[in-house]
């Protein structure tokens, strides 16, 4: 298996929980930061590392999601809607709950396009959310 290229069909994506989404949407919307920082040309590793944080933390991703939304097909808002909607137990101390469900939707989305092999769309929208970011 080939876990780069993976194209799940709508039964197997069915099968799966907005969480287990949620849970790999986490890592490629990291993967996308990481690599758009690396290619910033940053060069210390304290440096990537705050950076990144500042993106992946959930209210940077709520904040991503609410920009975003106008973009999304009906597909892509009900699964969002799916992961904000999930039971979580608590958020992390540096957000809201409300923000904590707002991340958890754009990370389920994040897992949902990667599952599904859609990598134009996912670049799309990770542009979006890039767009007017001034990284300093």
């Amino acid at each position: 298996m080939d876990y780069f290229s993976v194209e799940m069909t709508d039964t197997q994506l069915q099968a799966l929980s907005s969480l287990a989404l949620a849970h790999l949407g986490d890592a490629v919307y990291e993967l996308m930061v990481r690599t758009h920082l690396a290619s910033l040309g940053r060069e210390t590793n304290r440096g990537l590392h705050r950076e990144t944080v500042r993106y992946v933390s959930a209210p940077a991703q709520a904040a991503a999601a609410k920009k975003i939304a106008p973009m999304l097909t009906a597909e892509e808002a009900e699964v969002c809607r799916r992961g904000r909607n999930a039971k979580v137990h608590a958020a992390p101390k540096a957000s809201t709950l409300a923000e904590y469900h707002a991340a958890t939707g754009l990370e389920a989305l994040f897992g949902y396009l990667y599952l599904k092999g859609r990598r134009e769309r996912l670049n799309r929208l990770f542009a979006a959310i890039l767009e007017d970011e001034h990284v300093s």
